[in-house]
């Protein structure tokens, strides 16, 4: 099999392998003798194209012909650009047949209860900085509190450095500096931690609480108050300066709008109240330490999956993730919402031109009108500043096959399934719906993920064709590889290959399976990912500015 027609009405076919120029493919029924090479992962037409010439890719369009095409012709930037379809209001109810999960329906995951009804994955302390101007003072607690509870990540590169020193100290030039062989030291061993059932302290930083709008405060405190308030978080200390935008009682103004009867551990500094820097941290790392303690107590329990809420996500996509991660991630996606569980779909710029298919499932014609609502206005500030959803594509995707921002959409929307849409939240609203729920995000990947943490999911789902490391500080973040060439260069950072969706030896519903299974182990801590053995914990609050 050497090309793929994702959709009947496409007119492009997919490259599976490298095709050489005067290659003859045939495909149902037709023969097309390539004029110039096609790379896995490009598209070339089916039919002569003329300038103007709609193309249609995964059923919709995803573009129009700048310049003659030729048949069996590949498309590119050069020859083809954005084009999308535009949407209105909802047309008919949703309907959706769920897909079998009498093999999970007994299942359960090993989590955290909490006394909201919430069930966590892991269980985490957070030190949080309400304002920019504390972020120095989170590094002195972190500094203190990682390697002492056994947390920090092994020395490996220090030992390597501190071998580099001792050669040079010995003479060794940079030839022979660059040479060098260097091993970890026994000392950089793996830690054990002092408390069994904390999965670990997470600091957070970043660079809001002031300076800039009031509607930038707010949203940071009710980002904030999503991570204090998600399941896999036992308690938080909070470092405020005190006279920041950021104040202490919008964040829990936003804890208290999550949660009226929120009883979780909160302990609160603030710097400019205290008598000295150091009373301030010897106090905060003194009700820290008993506050660890306490979340000790709390112990995995079974409960059922419906308690489970996916975060699924993109990044470093390419031309095979909407033809295997993303729809496997997408059937996994299915699975849970047909056991009660919450989906969030997230990258509102990558959801540019399949609208109406989303506001077609949505249960209601109120949610279909929120959802474009959303998008007309985020597309609306792009376009202020001389931008546009067009610009989403990064030059890792264009070289690729993605060349235009609907082709990426049409893909990365296949994360999301097919069940209906229940919720549409905007940042940093709380999912409370179960079923699939659009979170209006950017496409970028720290960004998007630290709003899918904000808004409850408990795992997340990361589908990449050319590889990312992001990881989050409080939710487990695995990474499904689009094809195994990826998985093999970087075994380190992927969970699970779906590359052999692409080589037809595994079907889109037996990897959406093996996903679901792989949720249901790292959810009760018996398998962890590879972004949480590399201590990835990126974090970046998103700005109602501008952001792809």
């Amino acid at each position: 099999m050497h090309v793929l027609q994702i959709h009947p009405s496409d007119n492009v076919l997919v490259a599976l392998e490298d095709l050489p120029a005067g290659t003859v493919v045939h495909h149902d029924g037709a023969a097309y003798t390539l004029p110039e090479p096609v790379s896995a992962k490009h598209k070339f037409v089916t039919r002569a194209l003329a300038p103007g010439d709609p193309i249609y890719m995964y059923g919709v369009l995803v573009g129009v012909a700048t310049q003659p095409i030729a048949a069996g012709a590949p498309i590119s930037q050069a020859n083809v650009a954005q084009a999308a379809q535009d949407y209105e209001q909802r047309q008919g109810p949703a309907t959706w047949t769920p897909p079998d999960v009498s093999r999970w329906r007994d299942r359960t995951f090993l989590g955290y209860h909490r006394t909201d009804g919430q069930v966590g994955t892991a269980n985490h302390w957070l030190v949080i900085p309400l304002v920019f101007c504390e972020n120095r003072n989170v590094e002195v607690l972190k500094e203190a509190f990682e390697k002492e509870l056994g947390y920090a990540r092994p020395e490996v590169y220090r030992a390597e450095v501190a071998e580099l020193v001792r050669r040079y100290r010995q003479g060794a030039g940079p030839d022979e500096l660059l040479e060098a062989a260097l091993e970890a030291s026994a000392s950089t061993a793996t830690p054990t931690p002092l408390f069994d059932h904390v999965d670990g302290i997470r600091f957070l930083t970043h660079q809001g609480g002031c300076g800039g709008t009031r509607e930038d405060a707010r949203s940071l405190c009710g980002l904030l108050a999503g991570y204090i308030h998600h399941p896999n978080v036992a308690g938080a200390t909070i470092l405020s300066l005190g006279c920041q935008n950021a104040q202490v009682e919008m964040l829990q103004e936003a804890l208290y709008a999550r949660n009226p009867r929120f009883d979780k551990p909160l302990l609160i500094f603030e710097q400019q109240r205290s008598r000295s820097e150091h009373a301030m941290l010897t106090e905060a790392i003194r009700q820290t330490f008993v506050g660890l303690v306490r979340a000790n107590a709390l112990e995995r329990r079974p409960a059922p999956l419906h308690h489970l809420t996916l975060g699924v996500e993109c990044g470093g996509s390419d031309g095979f993730s909407g033809i295997s991660a993303n729809p496997a991630i997408g059937h996994a996606a299915d699975l849970l919402v047909a056991l009660g569980g919450t989906v969030l779909l997230s990258e509102f710029p990558e959801l540019c031109g399949v609208e109406q298919e989303l506001i077609n499932r949505c249960v209601t014609p109120a949610l279909g009108e929120r959802f474009a609502a959303l998008m007309r206005a985020y597309a609306a500030r792009a376009e202020a500043v001389g931008s546009g959803f067009d610009m989403n594509p990064s030059p890792g995707n264009i070289r690729d096959g993605l060349i235009t921002d609907a082709m990426k959409s049409a893909g990365a929307v296949r994360k999301g399934g097919t069940s209906p849409v229940t919720a549409v939240l905007d940042y940093p609203e709380y999912a409370t719906e179960k079923g699939l729920n659009l979170l209006c995000t950017p496409g970028n990947d720290v960004e998007s993920t630290t709003a899918l943490a904000g808004a409850g999911a408990s795992v997340i789902l990361f589908s990449t064709g050319l590889g990312t490391p992001t990881g989050n500080p409080i939710t487990p973040v695995l990474k499904i590889a689009s094809n195994s060439a990826l998985a093999r260069r970087m075994p380190d950072i992927i969970d699970l290959d779906s590359g052999p969706i692409i080589r037809g030896e595994k079907t889109i519903e037996q990897v959406g399976e093996e996903i679901l299974d792989q949720v249901i182990q790292t959810a009760s801590g018996a398998y962890v990912p590879k972004a949480v053995r590399l201590g990835q914990h990126d974090f970046i609050p998103w700005k109602r500015g501008v952001s792809l």
